[in-house]
């Protein structure tokens, strides 16, 4: 018999997934197979640039890209204006009406934060400490990427999450990125966020209910499975996903969710005049790089995100997080 190298290699970070006491709780929860898979891609592709996720190439793990940007903003003079507007977060409003959602959510505002990228987005985590303190929401949601890098370690971004969970004090709810390592989850949990990989749960007010799924990256890791996170919820139901990247637009639609929140593409971060992309790293419809967009009966928003990914810099491209509140129509 004939065994695969990556099969091979899957098997091995599967049994060493096993033995790990750090990961025995979400094993238990999700099943080691996925832990596993994860992790075997997360040593397998460390810093791959050709192949794996949705895109041919992968500019976030080409090590000379934050070099390449910073120089190039050097040359035409606009670099300590792109520092400065890293270092500043908007707090922008959208609103979701639904006739499917239930008058006892009438007014829900769900806070999102989105691509924090903590330990390289030092300036903008400092500023955002001191609003997300004056901030009235009912619950906080994460959509991914943590971590600066795509690999490598993460401790320093784990502790600038840690103190900024602290001045949260609503319910938090979370999804990994493509920047992010499983191993990161049992840390993320203890700090009060429930992390949702390819599962939902119900939130419950007034005796009325609606639904909140997460799914795994679908970038970078390819792990998302969206019929499996909507399989327990009523069609019938209002319900809300989570999702990193919002590539994944046409499968929510299809699942019957009603509200999709993702981040991943920054909006472009670097932006010509009028906050044109240059580039937005996702295969997806322009219109739904950044802010409110529709598809089909799919409501959707994609954040431009807190932080900043490659170098710690921005162009007409505001950082922002949102308060969505959600209104029932009829």
């Amino acid at each position: 018999m004939v065994v695969s190298r990556r099969t091979a290699s899957t098997s091995a970070v599967r049994t060493e997934a096993m033995t790990d006491t750090a990961l025995k709780g979400l094993i238990e929860r999700i099943g080691a197979d996925h832990v596993a898979r994860r992790l075997a891609i997360e040593t397998g592709h460390r810093g791959q640039l050709f192949g794996q996720g949705t895109l041919f190439f992968n500019v976030e793990n080409w090590d000379i890209a934050p070099w390449i940007v910073e120089t190039g903003l050097k040359c035409v003079g606009l670099y300590g204006r792109a520092r400065r507007n890293a270092d500043r977060v908007e707090v922008r409003r959208n609103l979701v009406t639904s006739a499917r959602l239930p008058a006892a959510f009438d007014g829900f505002v769900i806070l999102q934060l989105s691509d924090l990228h903590a330990d390289m987005s030092m300036g903008a985590m400092r500023h955002l400490m001191e609003i997300v303190c004056t901030i009235d929401c009912d619950i906080c949601v994460l959509t991914g990427d943590y971590r600066g890098k795509t690999y490598g370690p993460f401790d320093a971004s784990l502790a600038a999450m840690n103190e900024l969970c602290a001045r949260i004090k609503r319910p938090r709810y979370g999804i990994l990125g493509n920047h992010d390592s499983i191993r990161m989850t049992p840390a993320l949990e203890a700090m009060g966020i429930r992390m949702l990989f390819n599962e939902q749960l119900t939130i419950e007010r007034d005796g009325a209910a609606i639904h909140l799924a997460g799914i795994d990256d679908a970038h970078f890791y390819r792990t998302d499975d969206i019929p499996k996170a909507a399989a327990a919820i009523p069609r019938d139901a209002f319900s809300v996903l989570l999702a990193h990247t919002p590539e994944s637009y046409r499968q929510a639609a299809e699942a019957g969710f009603d509200l999709m929140l993702s981040g991943h593409t920054h909006g472009g971060q670097l932006c010509l005049p009028g906050g044109i992309a240059i580039k937005l790293e996702a295969r997806l419809p322009r219109r739904m790089g950044k802010g409110a967009w529709r598809f089909e009966k799919l409501a959707g928003y994609t954040s431009t995100g807190a932080g900043t990914s490659l170098a710690p810099v921005r162009l007409n491209c505001p950082a922002e997080i949102t308060l969505h509140t959600l209104r029932r129509l009829g």
